[in-house]
């Protein structure tokens, strides 16, 4: 079943050095982002292997598993600066959990009644409250930096959350 990883690590170990590479974020930065496969977090900030405190789920939400990640990355192993990067096309948006719910029974036959997916209908709003869950986390410094982006997944741009409040707001002028 994991012949092809496998193989690969192989490969990857036969040319691999020790970078040397602390376990601290050397920039400074995690980075909570969606589970979506078109998403590379380090290219797409132009960052390498050791830069950043990489979390990820589905939607990139602060849920209590990310926050824990966060407090851990802050208190202990450099991170000054948080930034949530949601993204386009996110399947945990434009839906609601009972929606979710009924297609995985449809297509898949799975059960996931009492399931919570943390899905969205308004993300900006979604974006905006997670990032206040992040400030208001007693264990971290009122002084840490936090930031809130949409990542376009198909022109690879990164957009900040006012950015995009902006330009809704002239969107409905």
């Amino acid at each position: 079943m994991f012949d092809d990883l496998l193989d690969a690590n192989r490969r990857y170990s036969r040319e691999f050095h020790d970078s040397g590479v602390a376990g601290i974020a050397a920039k400074g930065l995690a980075v909570l982002t969606c589970i979506d496969s078109r998403i590379d977090p380090l290219a797409l900030l132009g960052l390498r292997a050791g830069d950043a405190k990489i979390i990820r789920n589905a939607g990139a939400r602060v849920t209590e598993d990310a926050l824990r990640s966060v407090v851990l990355a802050v208190n202990l192993l450099g991170v000054t600066r948080v930034c949530v990067v949601q993204h386009t096309e996110c399947a945990m948006v434009g839906t609601t959990d009972a929606q979710l719910r009924a297609r995985m029974k449809a297509e898949r036959g799975v059960d996931a009644a009492g399931w919570k997916f943390l899905t969205s209908t308004d993300q900006l709003a979604t974006l905006r409250a997670d990032i206040e869950a992040i400030r208001a986390c007693p264990l971290l410094p009122a002084d840490l930096t936090i930031g809130g982006f949409v990542f376009d997944v198909h022109s690879g741009e990164l957009v900040e959350l006012e950015s995009l409040a902006t330009m809704r707001a002239d969107e409905t002028s």
